[in-house]
């Protein structure tokens, strides 16, 4: 499953609760996984993109995310929260990288604090599915 992903030109690394590195975002968008193969990738419109190609989603500038047939699954708002279809508070990424599930539980950081693309990208991946 994809977990951390979105594009800009930094390189991002991921880590869970514990703290064990999950995967990273190269500068291109590539999304690896936590031994380095390549899952995936986003691309600078925002869509998101399998192993094989496919798009699987959209990470929209307005926050808005679309599954890969364009059907409204959520918003990311520009505090970080993410909001399903229904509007129900699905979790948060917090400035610092930070991310809580829906309950609060922490559920991982990025390293060096967050861009909310990132963070629309990590919300939809794991706690909406």
């Amino acid at each position: 499953a994809l977990i951390a992903m979105c594009t800009t030109v930094d390189a991002q690394v991921f880590r869970d609760r514990a703290g064990a590195y999950v995967g990273k975002i190269d500068a291109d968008g590539t999304v690896r996984n936590r031994s380095g193969a390549s899952v995936g990738k986003i691309e600078s419109d925002g869509s998101v993109r399998n192993r094989s190609g496919s798009r699987i989603g959209r990470i929209h500038y307005d926050g808005t995310i679309r599954d890969g047939m364009g059907t409204y699954m959520g918003k990311m708002e520009s505090n970080g929260t993410l909001r399903n279809s229904q509007g129900t508070y699905k979790g948060q990424v917090l400035p610092d990288g930070t991310v809580r599930d829906r309950s609060g539980a922490y559920k991982g950081k990025f390293e060096g604090g967050v861009k909310q693309q990132y963070a629309a990208a990590v919300l939809f991946f794991s706690l909406l599915f």
